[in-house]
């Protein structure tokens, strides 16, 4: 097998710097640890100039856009890390699903209009990295073979020579507001109640949206954003025409490293408190909750049965179960279920099997995806989809791509939802729906008249 080769830079614990200098090249993306705040995530991924992008045509089947991407890995061809080097990519593919490529994936109703206009899915294909690992603190350029000899001299002068950006200008027109009014969601809650008293469903996750338009640099706003919330699974992906997907998850969707799979779905949520002891009291009662126990196991036994598809019969495991992870702006309740992957099976099966996540769905499966298409008025286009990189030897992370925002067209798109179950209450799931976004939607406002 090849070897990649790596150039040192200067390490660097916020991404910013280094992507700063390149945030409006083609195919620019980031995948973002959080560093130094957050702390479960170790990598930063940057990258630009794609050798190719890949995106679904108007009726491709969801298989045979997969297998493109499989196709695309296969001509960039394998590759290893020199001798005694752990890093997470050595060339492959950069970025989304959306989470409307499901519907190409199963078969749904066509209620919810597509009023953005976004790909269901956009990979480019990518021949050199730059990555940091906070865990070793370094940062360093990765070449798969296939790069130039001229372009890596290129990259190398780039990023040797950076300077502290200054920021580019970036303004809102006005406040973001919602989609929905309070009355609209309780319709849809009550809608969604009447399914679960008829045994339709057990759990169906609902959300809405919040809207504005704004001009400038959307990397401003990121940059504010991951100062206010910084999140282990965050990312940021250049589009077309000066838009980005721009994304603050804190929840892992599915990883794949040497053929183990793990998946960290959360269900649970609870408000910070800026008074300590009602702060921990949230996150104690977060824990003690019967109802959102509840519904975070009713998503663990969906994702045991989706991983289960691409996963050795008997290897599928919960090795934690309703853990506590708090973030500036909530706690939530975490799980993890893991797996080896079938001889034979790959990421892209994976992917094909469990997408989109079933924290964000709701159980079963399927139905809970009819049901959203029936009462969330528009496609969630980037929303509770993924961002993920996908390498030549088959190394596989994701995120669901939940705390994001669409910025295209000069509109702002962002989402706040959560699960609905038997026991919920229509106002503290429409307060848990804003609670999630809110701060991202007040740091952004700082940017309004």
């Amino acid at each position: 097998m090849s070897t990649c080769s790596l150039h040192p830079l200067p390490y660097q614990a916020d991404p910013g710097f280094y992507f700063s200098a390149i945030s409006r090249a083609p195919g620019a993306v980031l995948l973002d640890a959080g560093r130094p705040t957050a702390q479960r995530g170790r990598y930063d991924l940057i990258s630009a100039w794609p050798i190719l992008e890949l995106t679904p045509h108007h009726d491709e089947s969801a298989s045979h856009f997969l297998q493109r991407l499989r196709d695309g890995l296969a001509d960039l061809g394998p590759a290893g890390p020199p001798a005694g080097v752990e890093l997470p990519f050595m060339g492959g593919l950069i970025g989304y699903l959306g989470y409307d490529f499901g519907r190409r994936l199963e078969s749904l109703p066509q209620h919810a209009i597509d009023d953005l206009g976004l790909a269901d899915a956009h990979f480019g294909l990518y021949s050199w990295a730059l990555i940091s690992d906070h865990q070793l603190g370094t940062s360093q350029l990765l070449f798969h073979p296939t790069l130039p000899a001229d372009e890596q001299v290129r990259l190398v002068r780039l990023f040797e020579r950076v300077q502290p950006a200054v920021s580019a200008p970036f303004a809102l027109h006005r406040r973001f507001s919602a989609d929905l009014s309070a009355g609209d969601y309780r319709n849809a809650f009550e809608r969604i109640q009447a399914y679960i008293q008829a045994g339709d469903c057990y759990q169906v996750n609902f959300a809405q949206r919040f809207r504005t338009t704004y001009q400038g640099e959307p990397w401003t706003a990121y940059q504010a954003l991951r100062a206010a919330c910084p999140t282990p699974f965050a990312g940021y992906q250049a589009l077309p025409d000066n838009g980005a997907l721009i994304s603050l998850s804190p929840e892992r969707f599915l990883q794949v490293s040497h053929g183990h799979v793990e998946t960290r779905p959360i269900k649970g949520t609870r408000a910070r408190d800026p008074d300590p002891q009602q702060d921990a009291a949230q996150a104690a009662a977060l824990l003690a909750s019967p109802k959102d126990r509840a519904e975070n196991l009713m998503i663990v036994d969906l994702l045991r049965n989706d991983l289960g598809r691409s996963c050795t019969v008997g290897s599928v495991r919960v090795p934690q179960l309703f853990a506590l992870e708090s973030y500036p702006n909530v706690h939530h309740l975490v799980s993890a279920v893991t797996g080896e992957l079938t001889p034979g099976k790959d990421a892209l099966d994976l992917i094909a099997g469990s997408f989109p996540g079933g924290s964000i769905t709701g159980a079963p499966k399927i139905r809970a995806m009819q049901i959203i298409d029936e009462l969330e008025p528009t496609r969630r286009a980037l929303y509770c989809g993924s961002l993920l990189y996908l390498d030549v030897r088959g190394e596989m992370d994701s995120s669901i791509a939940i705390r994001s925002l669409l910025a295209k067209d000069g509109q702002l798109s962002c989402w706040g939802g959560g699960g609905i179950v038997a026991d919920s209450d229509w106002q503290a799931e429409y307060q848990e729906s804003i609670t999630k976004v809110k701060v991202l939607l007040e740091t952004l406002e700082q940017f309004a008249p």
